[in-house]
């Protein structure tokens, strides 16, 4: 499997961003050939795309499965497991949102509403005390609006998104109607 010039820029830029977002380069290396490829590849084609080694490989697709980025296939008369991606790119950012928001988010928050409970959280300065509260707030909207966007088609997302700044003429119109300021 030889890459072309193109394929290798992506590869190599997916390795980079890979590296940044807390995987390992190789594995962003991994995901950017199998994201590129038409069919589902197996673990020697990846070895033979990008060089490295069978058990690098290996540990690549575990870490990717992990992240579910990845399906594993089977295809007739063929003992090896193949993989792709999935085909919907609001899919992928969908689980990569995710997988961010389990490991990232989820815990930092559990972090904030355990401390509002301690004994000594009113202890702590005023200041402190609204930042940590105006925090989980925050953390609670973005999380609940998460939740509810994850589930709107792809279609209908892609829409919303291109609306940007748009909506707020919905707002605005809203405020109008009811009498209420743009605050609220």
């Amino acid at each position: 499997m030889k890459l072309s010039a193109t394929h290798q820029k992506f590869v190599i830029h997916f390795g980079e961003m890979g590296a940044r977002w807390g995987m390992n380069r190789t594995v962003g290396q991994i995901y950017a050939v199998l994201f590129l490829s038409e069919n589902p590849l197996c673990a020697d084609d990846l070895v033979t795309a990008l060089g490295v080694s069978r058990s690098n490989v290996s540990m690549g697709l575990k870490e990717l499965q992990a992240w579910q980025l990845v399906r594993l296939q089977h295809q007739a008369n063929d003992r090896r497991d193949f993989f792709s991606t999935p085909g919907d790119l609001w899919e992928i950012v969908r689980t990569l949102v995710d997988q961010r928001k389990a490991r990232e988010i989820d815990p930092t928050l559990t972090i904030l509403r355990e401390l509002q409970l301690e004994d000594d959280f009113e202890s702590s300065s005023e200041f402190a005390q609204e930042r940590i509260q105006k925090t989980t707030e925050m953390i609670e909207l973005l999380t609940q609006w998460y939740d509810e966007m994850r589930v709107v088609d792809s279609k209908r997302l892609e829409k919303l998104l291109k609306m940007g700044a748009a909506a707020q003429k919905v707002l605005d119109f809203k405020d109008k109607v009811t009498g209420k300021g743009g605050n609220s």
